[in-house]
């Protein structure tokens, strides 16, 4: 099945499920699904059954499933769930969205909580779990051996089949974080960050998660809904908004959203 009527069945899919609410909006000239669940666990156990979808028709399209995650407390319940899906998992490769610079096992790290989430709880073979290097002592090095292996596995240039995106408050996503110069970077799949939040960042950038055949979008909670609705609304001005938003879905709870 081609993909895009994969998608055109999910929407007419949704019309026998009742447990969650239905909107688009444009952004900029493409037009965004929405689907308003009533919390954070809702929103995470959609999200598991989207991605297990996703994967099962990539996997039947190309032979396998490529897919990067971010991190946030909704997507690591999303991942738990996940890990209970009946899927091939020998085929499935697992890539960061963003990572903090912190040591080896620190509760800081993206990587901590998605072993934490999946790899302890789905056979996933462990080299098809792809980690960003931010243990390097050349961060931009590496950066560039990431962007290699990104290529090396998807192609070049290299293409994701689902991108899992979050959203903060100030509207960032990944970590593509407003007055950052990463926002700026247009020759390079992966580069680094100032310090934000106390710690500097490696992670994925516009170029390439633009060219991801999906996005999946996890927004929750109340002090995301002014920055929901400028997204909603096509402004540029915020790093969410300068996201592709052709065959993305939103997953937002009622506080978002409503």
């Amino acid at each position: 099945m081609r993909s895009a009527d994969i998608w055109k069945k999910r929407r007419e899919s949704r019309k026998a499920v009742t447990s969650s609410q239905y909107l688009q909006f444009h952004a900029g000239l493409d037009r965004v699904d929405v689907e308003v669940l009533d919390g954070s666990d809702a929103v995470a156990k959609r999200a598991a059954e989207v991605i297990a979808e996703e994967a099962r028709n990539a996997i039947a399209a190309r032979g396998r499933f490529l897919m990067a995650v971010s991190g946030g407390r909704t997507p690591w319940i999303m991942l738990r769930a996940l890990a209970g899906e009946q899927l091939p998992w020998d085929k499935i490769h697992i890539f960061q969205v963003d990572e903090r610079v912190a040591p080896p096992g620190d509760t800081d790290r993206n990587l901590t909580h998605l072993r934490e989430s999946l790899m302890e709880h789905a056979p996933v073979p462990e080299q098809n779990l792809h980690p960003m290097p931010v243990e390097s002592s050349d961060l931009e090095s590496g950066a560039a051996q990431y962007a290699k292996t990104l290529q090396r596995i998807a192609g070049n240039p290299p293409v994701l089949d689902l991108v899992h995106l979050g959203m903060g408050p100030d509207g960032h996503t990944a970590s593509l974080i407003p007055g950052d110069p990463v926002l700026n970077v247009a020759d390079s799949d992966v580069a680094t960050t100032g310090v934000y939040q106390g710690r500097r960042r490696m992670t994925l950038t516009y170029p390439i998660l633009n060219r991801s055949r999906r996005i999946l979008w996890l927004i929750t909670g109340a002090d995301k809904e002014p920055v929901f609705k400028r997204m909603r609304a096509g402004d540029t001005s915020i790093p969410s908004g300068r996201i592709r938003q052709e065959q993305a879905l939103v997953l937002a709870d009622k506080a978002v959203a409503s």
